[in-house]
């Protein structure tokens, strides 16, 4: 073989080795796509009443949605709930899930019938801090239950009065301001005193659309409210009840008085 033969052997070896890593690159395997993993279903919150208290008079029903939120990958089917209050406080409802992750149910309250026992009237005890618990079926099969899954208040409804005297009043002269703050007894289905409670008397001279607190006081042991104030300009006194965890604020529509 001479020298020219030899080289061109060299060069062909050569420029074949060049196509050698193409050749694994097309051969190389692809990773296949990571399946992916069920997620576990969950309740991510509740709103009841469109996120206001429950508050209940005397006569008329009272009906409210409740909602729970939550997530599953094959979604939400249907959700149980309950509510759960004090002195066995309990309502219980089911329904079926509007979204995949959204159930909303409606409840009633009737002030003449228990939550627990409908033959019994709901009473004065079961005011108060209640509870939502919700057991939810998923498109899959899974069920989860999850307690205390939201909170709300159920309160009793109140009312209150306002008067101020004389009318017209001279200017600096005394005027007196009376009032009664009342609220729901379910246990009698009336309205009675509401004893021992802060109120603040408020006003708004006539031009203004902004009451301001002039003083606060309790209301005495049937409920009433009286107290004295100088006579500066026209405008609107009015009581504000702020509410506790039992029953629901109040505010009296503002009394005018003309100073002259």
């Amino acid at each position: 073989m001479t020298r020219h033969a030899v080289v061109a052997l060299t060069l062909a070896a050569a420029v074949g080795g060049l196509t050698a890593p193409t050749a694994l690159a097309d051969s190389t395997p692809v990773a296949s796509p990571v399946a992916a993993v069920p997620t576990d279903p969950v309740v991510t919150g509740v709103t009841v009443n469109g996120g206001k208290d429950v508050v209940v008079g005397t006569t008329e029903r009272k009906t409210f949605t409740v909602t729970v939120y939550g997530s599953d990958d094959s979604g939400l089917e249907m959700a149980d709930v309950d509510l759960l209050g004090p002195k066995f406080g309990f309502y219980t409802t089911d329904t079926f899930c509007e979204t995949a992750t959204a159930c909303t149910t409606t409840f009633t309250v009737d002030p003449h019938l228990d939550p627990y026992n409908d033959d019994a009237d709901l009473n004065n005890a079961n005011a108060g801090g209640w509870y939502v618990n919700t057991l939810v079926d998923t498109y899959d099969g899974a069920s989860f239950l999850t307690k205390h899954a939201g909170a709300f208040l159920l309160k009793r409804a109140a009312g209150i009065t306002v008067n101020a005297a004389p009318e017209p009043v001279a200017k600096g002269g005394t005027l007196t301001v009376t009032g009664k703050l009342t609220r729901a007894n379910w246990d009698t289905y009336r309205y009675a005193g509401y004893t021992g409670q802060t109120v603040a008397l408020q006003f708004r001279p006539k031009n203004s659309g902004t009451y301001t607190t002039v003083k606060t006081l309790k209301t005495d042991g049937t409920g009433n409210l009286r107290t004295t104030v100088k006579a500066a300009s026209d405008g609107y006194w009015r009581w504000n009840f702020a509410g506790t965890t039992t029953t629901a604020p109040k505010t009296a529509a503002g009394d005018y008085v003309d100073v002259r």
